[in-house]
């Protein structure tokens, strides 16, 4: 019996890189994810189940003395699947070598890894993430002495020890208003002692090093008084320096451990200018809302595989659940609503490659385009990686709702991701800011409208509810214009809404190229501008679509 394989088992992801990157790169890129993809279908799948299950992050929160030491435990699965993860160099690789190529990788292949280990265990995909954004911020802001300090260390990958990596900003009173943030930070020679309370800090006690913000005494208050800084866990563990209050009791995502943190005059060390912290953290923000996407699109993935192949092989009233019509148009708009988004998401993901690496000179532009981005695709994406694992258990019947199944872990899993890096409220605010101080709107309808004037054949003509969808928007956002700023705020995930229909039909009419891709683009255009138009157009395309 062949062994489950993520990655062979996925062509749309294949095109995507053998696109998007370098043969050479390519070549490498590859044969390492055939390779990771057989692991995380067969090994790290089964220690997900087993770590969700039974084997949870705990608290040692005492020793046997009475001392607080505050110790987080996990099991000795998740811990290999620690050591396997960045081997890959699914962070270090962003910012140094690939010895087999002798050159950086960059972050479509790394998400590209991330979205593969999220169909088995996006809870670990997060520690992941922030060790991404840790890297990040150390390589573009950090010192020479705090990088040279930490930098190698985070992103190791077995040639030194590694030290996974956090963010943490959220405190009990301020939450997303991170503005209301008091944790303070007094100096002390070259360092700075940090005390206070984090109340959502993820990767806690498994992070070697955490970027806190935190407030110089003196600081003016709201985000501009905020500063960045690296702190060393372990050295501050040991010196009870720091403490773990308690790790939280979450829906899903129970891989990762997430805690209350109080730090006691914690040694830490200045990233930065100080008056930039929040802006520095923003970046980073963005960085790991790109991975949220990933991890919604690795779920998307695992939850359409797993209906796919349970209707294949489940008979009911004399037939396979296959056969039934209702059932092909669902996998038939599961499999285009999937790939579509898979193609927006790394369109994105090229730009972000551009704008965010070191020594990037990004254009005004570029920069507000991709946030724009960002924001419209990972509200979308999590929506839909919930949405998709309900109709995975929905297909599953009654079994989709036991434990037995990956299904129900599959929906625990997906609801964070709604909530976690931006609530659809805030990325709502984001868009609105971003059309205000750029007009992106602006420029997000002109490049649409050049998108679809440049199609031709059987493509244009798909096309035609995608333009008057263009100039419906263009109508409303003229109307909000002349309104008020009350009115104007009640809409931002509307017009966020449409901005991602738009954007995501462009993208899967372009991809077109062939009978798959316009049936792909076929089905997207009726079931987001024409839902309710009487036709056979999933049934037609089902065994182009989903196959035998």
């Amino acid at each position: 019996m062949t062994q489950p394989n993520f990655y062979h088992d996925d062509p749309v992801l294949q095109s995507i890189l053998r696109k998007q990157l370098p043969e050479k790169f390519y070549q490498y890129a590859d044969e390492a994810l055939a390779e990771f993809g057989e692991r995380v279908a067969t090994d790290i799948d089964e220690r997900a189940a087993h770590t969700d299950r039974t084997g949870q992050p705990q608290l040692i929160k005492y020793d046997k003395w009475g001392n607080d030491v505050s110790r987080i435990w996990v099991n000795e699965g998740y811990r290999q699947t620690v050591d396997e993860t960045y081997r890959t160099g699914i962070v270090g690789y962003v910012h140094k070598p690939i010895p087999e190529i002798g050159q950086n990788g960059n972050y479509a292949y790394s998400f590209a890894q991330g979205y593969l280990l999220s169909q088995a265990e996006p809870g670990f995909y997060c520690p992941v993430t922030l060790t991404q954004a840790t890297a990040y911020l150390i390589d573009q802001y950090a010192d020479d002495d705090v990088r040279e300090r930490f930098l190698p260390h985070v992103i190791a990958t077995s040639d030194t020890e590694l030290y996974e990596g956090a963010t943490f900003l959220t405190e009990r009173q301020g939450g997303s208003d991170v503005g209301a943030n008091v944790v303070e930070a007094v100096r002390e020679g070259d360092h700075y002692r940090i005390t206070g309370e984090k109340y959502f800090a993820s990767n806690a006690g498994m992070c070697g090093v955490a970027m806190v913000l935190a407030r110089i005494e003196g600081a003016e208050y709201g985000t501009k008084g905020l500063s960045l800084f690296c702190v060393p866990w372990e050295e501050n563990r040991e010196a009870g320096r720091l403490s773990v209050r308690r790790l939280k009791d979450k829906l899903g995502v129970r891989a990762v451990p997430s805690a209350e943190v109080e730090f006691d005059g914690a040694t830490a060390y200045l990233v930065g200018d100080a008056s930039q912290g929040f802006k520095y953290m923003m970046e980073a923000l963005n960085l790991s809302r790109v991975c949220n996407m990933v991890a919604s699109l690795g779920i998307m993935r695992r939850a359409y595989r797993e209906a796919r192949d349970y209707a294949f092989s489940r008979e009911a009233f004399g037939g396979r659940l296959v056969d039934y019509p209702m059932v092909q148009e669902t996998l038939v708009n599961l499999a285009a609503k999937w790939e579509v988004e898979m193609r927006a998401s790394f369109e994105m993901i090229q730009l972000f490659d551009r704008v965010m690496p070191k020594g990037s000179d990004p254009s005004e532009h570029d920069q507000a385009m991709l946030r724009l981005y960002i924001a419209l695709l990972k509200k979308e994406t999590a929506d839909q990686s919930i949405a998709f694992a309900h109709e995975a258990i929905e297909m599953h019947g009654g079994n989709g709702y036991i434990e037995d199944f990956v299904t129900p872990r599959l929906l625990r899993d997906a609801q964070v991701l709604t909530v976690w890096e931006g609530t659809a409220n805030i990325l709502g605010l984001e868009v609105l800011r971003l059309m205000k101080k750029y007009r992106v709107h602006e420029t997000f309808l002109r490049e649409m409208s050049e998108r679809l004037t440049a199609m031709t054949g059987d493509v244009a003509e798909v096309a035609e509810p995608v333009i008057k969808a263009v100039e419906q928007l263009q109508a409303k956002l003229g109307t909000l214009a002349e309104s008020d700023d009350t009115l104007m705020l009640k809409y931002p995930k509307q017009i966020a809404d449409e901005m991602t229909r738009i954007y995501e039909a462009v993208v899967a009419l372009e991809a077109a190229g062939d009978a798959r891709g316009l049936a792909v683009a076929e089905v997207y255009v009726h079931n987001t501008f024409q839902p309710d138009d009487v036709t056979d157009l999933h049934l037609r395309h089902f065994k182009t679509i989903v196959g035998e």
